[in-house]
């Protein structure tokens, strides 16, 4: 039995990637941090298999990232966890640095003294290219950060190369692109706006406010790019993939696409802050200045060319379908319906 040790267990990502391990006959670890059960939400689908379970421990810790990784020595290790709130990034950017970038060390130091064999998957970005110089993002695209989030994971992606070049350790970046699901946190805007305009629909909210209506982001459905993390591993050679639809989309498009879900229109009035969107009648979306960043991703759209052809990938679920996807299960959260994840 091949053994995995997850990070960012709790996430969408972790828990998406939990099931698919466990469904190839994995032993499952996820490393969490100390707490209590709380949020632990995503993972209810496998949080009793025989075949899973959690340890304890922090990313800025490295005595214990060295404790973990020389008792396990796990076949896989896919490194997901991070401080991955963009915004939150500016109000604690040495918090950001340190478990996004310096975690990411301790991890990779550990493996190369505990468990070389280790086979390492890195969660790379598509924010480390920021202000983008081509219009399809690729492995060997410039990296021009514009947070400290994404300063942070470009560091974490050079240094994840460094130890494959330097020491060969099996180590691969996934440049993912943004991806999203049902199991989002709502503090993303994607999972924002379907939560929202769920509560709108059902008379339980009466606007929705969002920052920059033409920032375009290439998503894609977190369960399809999960598969794509296990591919990289399962290579014979290590190496790094973009991870993305080649399809960008506007945050004005996410909003419209939410709306038309509950079978309402959205129709734009006025420009700029001042641009308000009348949804059958009734002002519903405003645009609101806290919510652009101090340094603004106009557009990010991924090459993924390379994975097509090495790893065999391509998403299958499409932009408009997982809108509806995340919107159906937040109507069912409102109307306090039980929701079986897909």
């Amino acid at each position: 039995m091949r053994k995995a040790l997850i990070t960012g267990i709790t996430g969408q990502d972790g828990s998406y990637l939990a099931e698919l391990l466990l469904q190839k006959g994995y032993d499952v670890i996820g490393l969490d941090r100390r707490k209590a059960v709380v949020g632990r939400e995503n993972l209810q689908t496998v949080l009793h298999h025989k075949n899973f379970h959690i340890v304890e421990g922090e990313l800025t810790e490295a005595s214990r990232i060295r404790q973990i990784i020389e008792q396990e020595k796990p076949d896989e290790l896919y490194h997901l966890a991070s401080q991955s709130l963009v915004p939150y990034s500016w109000v604690a950017p040495v918090y950001t640095t340190h478990v996004n970038a310096v975690g990411t060390l301790y991890l990779l130091d550990a493996i190369k003294q505990y468990s070389p064999l280790t086979r390492f998957y890195f969660a790379s970005s598509s924010e480390i290219f920021g202000l983008i110089h081509e219009p399809f993002l690729h492995e060997l695209s410039y990296h021009h950060p514009r947070s400290p989030y994404a300063c942070a994971k470009s560091f974490g992606h050079n240094i994840t190369r460094n130890y494959r070049e330097s020491y060969g350790l099996f180590c691969c970046n996934g440049i993912l692109f943004n991806h999203e699901s049902e199991r989002r946190g709502k503090e993303f805007i994607t999972r924002k706006v379907s939560s929202q305009v769920a509560e709108i629909a059902c008379g339980k909210r009466e606007s929705l406010a969002v920052g920059n209506l033409e920032s375009k982001r290439d998503w894609g459905y977190s369960p399809d790019y999960v598969d794509a993390m296990y591919r990289m591993l399962q290579k014979d050679m290590p190496d790094d993939y973009v991870i993305a639809t080649g399809h960008p989309h506007s945050v004005r498009e996410l909003v419209e696409f939410a709306f038309s879900s509950v079978g309402m229109s959205v129709e734009w009035k006025g420009s700029g802050l001042d641009e308000k969107g009348y949804c059958d009648g009734r002002m519903v979306v405003s645009v609101a200045k806290e919510f652009f960043r101090p340094a603004e991703v106009d557009i990010l759209c991924g090459d993924a060319a390379k994975a097509q052809i090495k790893l065999g990938w391509k998403p299958i679920v499409g932009f408009e379908e997982m809108i509806h996807r995340m919107v159906n299960y937040d109507m069912k959260q409102v109307q306090g319906e039980q929701y079986v994840y897909s």
